[in-house]
């Protein structure tokens, strides 16, 4: 799956998510798009969208959007407390469907 990994969080989180084709925000040359704009570009060319922003489905209509959505819940979203969630971010990764939004915490 292609996967786009939103801006704030670490990039080298894509490292850990082996099996997939995955690109940070500042990588696809959208740093700084506002959310909507950002899934509507998105749904183009991903198949997932991950974030760690819990507002995200409060602020935008996802199934309106053609991409699934992961909110990863940590302490923060620095890399040492997102690695304990990649073993349920790639389990939840085939199951995730468009327009709809999948919590993923410990």
């Amino acid at each position: 799956m292609r996967i786009l990994l939103d801006e704030c969080i670490d990039r080298r989180l894509a490292q850990e998510l082996k099996g997939h084709q995955v690109v940070t925000v500042p990588q696809a040359g959208w740093a700084g798009i506002r959310n909507g704009d950002l899934l509507a570009a998105a749904q183009q060319d991903f198949d997932v969208f991950i974030t760690v922003d819990r507002n995200l489905s409060f602020q935008q209509h996802l199934p309106k959007f053609s991409i699934a959505v992961l909110v990863l819940r940590a302490r923060s979203n620095r890399l040492q407390d997102l690695l304990p969630l990649v073993t349920s971010i790639l389990a939840e990764i085939p199951a995730a469907q468009s327009g709809e939004l999948t919590i993923v915490d410990a």
